[in-house]
């Protein structure tokens, strides 16, 4: 049975025991309601939070390769995009200061006043935007495989349009082949194939509504406006937010670190698992 979460009042869960839908206000930064995305909560109670947010198209189960490690240290907050997984689907399209929004009203149902923050690619990009209008929220910040403005937004556009009309499965393969390199996908095919099913389980609406949310995206100005001690880390071989993505990132936010790993694709934590992990815990337990 769950347990409602009342501000600054942490609770056990079960692993992939969905956090209830509390009515409670959360910090909202937008002119649109925030939504109760669903999140699995997992490692002690009162060690330092560190909130993952995955990919378009993925779940939180896109963090799977780093959770057991991160939850022995770390109180580790999963969650799905709103649209994706478990979370609502409300109508679109989206932007990404709604994506923010729902993580600030993430936090403030776990009672979490600041936290350490990891996101890939979208996820990402809901960093950035979160840092830059709510620092007092985000401790720590990785970005990986993202993008502060990834056009062009006619490319965004079409896609999104092309999947209300046609359904996910018209982008499912292609996606799962810009997120491994071809060696690594064919050493591991059930892990593509379960990924692809990933894909292919997100509603349409809400694939296509975050597609527009990347559409009119533009984080540049903002990086500067980001004091989190941030590390950012970038596939080499990935073709959807290239290495220069990431350069550009960590060129613009103060004191930013950047790591390229090689061979890695977009999802650089499933291919990269045991040299992302590492990246992580060190950037995050670095008492510096």
């Amino acid at each position: 049975m769950s347990t409602p979460v009342q501000p600054h009042q942490p609770v056990h869960r079960e692993q992939d025991e969905p956090l209830p839908n509390v009515a409670q206000p959360a910090q909202d930064l937008t002119d649109r309601s925030p939504v109760d995305v669903h999140a699995v909560v997992e490692g002690p109670e009162d060690a330092p939070v560190v909130v993952m947010s995955p990919s378009l198209g993925s779940t939180h189960a896109m963090w799977e390769p780093q959770a057991a490690a991160l939850r022995a240290r770390f109180r580790v907050v999963r969650y799905d995009h709103r649209g994706h997984g478990g979370s609502p689907v409300p109508p679109g399209p989206y932007e990404l200061a709604d994506l923010g929004a729902d993580v600030l009203r993430l936090l403030d149902r776990l009672g979490i006043s600041a936290a350490h923050f990891c996101g890939l690619s979208l996820g990402g990009m809901t960093g950035m935007w979160l840092a830059a209008h709510a620092p007092e929220r985000v401790r720590r910040l990785v970005l990986c495989c993202t993008s502060a403005r990834l056009g062009p937004p006619q490319f965004w556009a079409e896609r999104a349009d092309m999947v209300r009309r046609e359904g996910i499965a018209a982008v499912a393969d292609g996606v799962v082949t810009r997120w491994f390199t071809p060696g690594w996908a064919q050493a591991h095919p059930e892990t593509a194939r379960d990924m692809r099913a990933m894909v292919a389980a997100t509603p349409a609406e809400g694939y296509a509504s975050c597609c527009n949310a990347i559409q009119s995206m533009d984080l540049t100005d903002l990086l500067p406006r980001i004091r989190a001690r941030t590390l950012v880390i970038a596939g080499h071989e990935d073709p959807s937010t290239p290495p220069e993505h990431g350069r550009a990132i960590a060129a613009s936010i103060p004191d930013a670190r950047l790591e390229v790993l090689s061979p890695a694709a977009h999802l650089a934590n499933v291919e990269q698992r045991q040299a992302v992990t590492a990246l992580l815990l060190e950037h995050l337990l670095d008492e510096e």
